[in-house]
């Protein structure tokens, strides 16, 4: 039986595109707010492994997806670095210090082996048992560039200024704690193939902060490699750049077979500038028009993007208080591709 992402992935023809939805396990579903609060904690769900693999199947059982992506945290691995963190229930994730000096970038701790990570193999060994063959199970990761931006802020941010700041202060040693984080991530990435997953997807959410030269001089050694970690794993590995239309020509260069783009970014450009199979992107806002829009702006979507070697996906995670409505039409409206 064909796998219709996998293919996709690798730009082979398929019937229709297929399509996952970023986020797709989460608390638009109400089932997941039900499992959400039986696990006490966020982190609880993210580390009790039927928890996180009942989470990983919820949106399957609901809708006609092609994959499944196991659910987890990007911050999750850093726990194996040493660093310790938290999540507030709506401010997002918070470390208990910021690392954002080289001194404390040398205290980061790599990893010899991810036993401490067990438990998500363990979820993504039980996602596989349950998934049908024409559903594809992603493993995933954050990028050394976006996980950077975490650790020297020590949360989330508008702007990143601290690490901004970072950039030009200590461009030498920043680029050392990247190409550690990027050799930790790909073997972080290379323990979930090994447990079952299919695909691997890497988050640049915030690889927008960066100009092109400065991505190219400081992030893509580090995604370089990450990304050769999983040479031979025979595994398509996608590259996700947030606000990255700006990045494409970087990202050429670079040893995965997919990138997912934004909503800033025109699908049919992203295939032409970078020669790799495309994914996105939709923008989630749109789910909350009318369901004849939002089947409207899926179709606009689908016409720009490539015959062959394309996924459809939101842009960006989908919001939490998406309308259950919207997720359904847009759906529809790639079934119905003709």
């Amino acid at each position: 039986m064909v796998n219709r992402f996998l293919a996709a992935c690798r730009k082979q023809r398929v019937d229709r595109p297929p399509v996952w939805i970023m986020r797709q396990a989460g608390r638009y579903l109400p089932e997941y707010r039900e499992l959400r609060e039986k696990a006490g904690s966020f982190m609880a769900l993210c580390t009790t492994p039927e928890l996180a693999a009942e989470a990983t199947l919820q949106p399957l059982r609901r809708f006609p997806l092609d994959a499944a992506i196991i659910f987890s945290d990007i911050l999750l691995p850093l726990q194996a670095l040493g660093v310790s963190f938290s999540f507030s229930e709506n401010g997002g994730p918070r470390l208990a210090k910021a690392w954002d000096n080289p001194q404390a970038w040398a205290q980061l701790q790599l990893p010899a082996s991810w036993e401490s990570m067990a438990p998500v193999a363990e979820a993504i060994g039980l996602v596989r048992q349950a998934l049908t063959p024409e559903v594809a199970l992603l493993g995933f990761c954050g990028a050394p560039w976006t996980l950077a931006c975490y650790l020297i802020e020590g949360q989330g941010s508008s702007d990143w200024t601290n690490v901004r700041k970072a950039v030009y202060r200590f461009p030498s040693e920043l680029k050392a704690l990247l190409l550690s984080l990027g050799q930790a991530m790909g073997s972080y990435l290379a323990f979930q193939v090994r447990a079952g997953a299919q695909a691997v997807q890497v988050f640049d959410s915030w690889a927008g902060v960066l100009p092109l030269e400065r991505y190219q001089a400081l992030a893509v050694p580090a995604l370089e490699a990450l990304f050769h970690t999983l040479d031979g794993l025979d595994v398509p590995r996608i590259l996700y750049l947030g606000h990255g239309s700006h990045l494409l020509p970087a990202v050429a260069s670079l040893p995965v077979e997919v990138v997912s783009v934004d909503w800033r970014t025109d699908l049919q450009v992203a295939a032409e500038r970078t020669g790799k199979a495309v994914q996105g992107n939709l923008d989630p806002a749109v789910l909350f028009a009318e369901t004849s829009e939002v089947r409207r702006q899926t179709q606009a979507m689908l016409q720009r993007a490539p015959e062959v070697g394309y996924i459809a996906n939101l842009g960006h995670g989908i919001w939490p208080d998406t309308p259950m409505a919207g997720v359904e039409a847009f759906l529809a409206a790639i079934q119905e591709k003709p």
